[in-house]
């Protein structure tokens, strides 16, 4: 099962190497594929005066540590496709966010480096239409046949649901994108952004963590590729996107009853 897991966005190196020393059990877990996330750089934050990150070049520098320090592999957002090629030097997954994807020459870039490339299905797309920004990076890769799951796997190419717009400032997840989108290539479900509530909180976006566990256990048990987390040591102080967090020490058990459904059903 891949496993991405990380803060949402690099507040500082210390906080970093913190949150990423208290991962290794995921990533010493045979059973997981373990890829370590945060952004350096939030480039869709709601208001002009939302703290981003630190930028390209001290984040990728940060990033570029925590792998040579803990061998974890690193996944990332780009928001440019200049940004592409120097962030695929460090970071092993490139993410494209769910607001650009169907950015026709972010996709292009993206597909051009060595890297994997994970991207999140927009918040106003149905999930049959993810299959044409598969298709963005397989024929940029070179590939001419059919757009499936397996040509994704082959290829590098990960789809993520991260919800479904519903009204203003909220959003749900319907569960049967998940195999609508296995179709195309392996599934990723975020179950974080999934309980957020988009600009809903004056100038910052807001959100219910509560409801992670729950989606979760269903994603599961519809059946999905991996899961994405981000996860924090106190999500209350976190720079962005606290209110979907689900901290550290509650990771653990909520991966236990995902392993669990997922024995049932395999």
């Amino acid at each position: 099962m891949i496993l991405i897991a990380g803060p949402c966005v690099i507040e500082s190196r210390d906080n970093i190497m913190k949150i990423a020393e208290e991962l290794m059990p995921y990533y010493e877990d045979c059973t997981k594929e373990f890829y370590f996330k945060a952004s350096f750089d939030k480039a869709n934050r709601t208001s002009i005066d939302s703290y981003r990150g630190p930028g390209i070049d001290e984040g990728l520098k940060i990033l570029q540590e925590v792998k040579s320090e803990f061998g974890y592999s690193i996944l990332t957002d780009i928001h440019e496709p200049s940004q592409a090629q120097p962030v695929a030097e460090v970071a092993d997954v490139l993410q494209i966010p769910a607001f650009l994807c169907r950015q026709t020459d972010l996709l292009v870039a993206a597909a051009k480096t060595a890297a994997k490339v994970n991207i999140k299905k927009g918040q106003f797309l149905a999930p049959q239409a993810m299959e044409h920004s598969v298709a963005k990076i397989l024929k940029s890769r070179g590939y001419e046949g059919e757009v499936d799951s397996e040509a994704s796997q082959k290829y590098g190419i990960w789809l993520t649901e991260r919800g479904t717009t519903f009204g203003y400032g909220n959003l749900v997840v319907d569960m049967r994108s998940l195999p609508v989108m296995r179709e195309y290539a392996p599934v990723i479900f975020d179950a974080t952004h999934s309980v957020q509530m988009p600009a809903s909180s004056s100038s910052t976006s807001g959100g219910d963590s509560r409801f992670v566990p729950y989606l979760a256990r269903a994603a599961s048990a519809v059946g999905v590729d991996g899961f994405f987390f981000e996860t924090h040591f106190d999500p209350s102080i976190a720079l962005s996107d606290g209110a979907n967090m689900i901290k550290l020490n509650d990771l653990k058990i909520l991966l236990e009853q995902i392993d669990a459904i997922k024995s049932i059903i395999e």
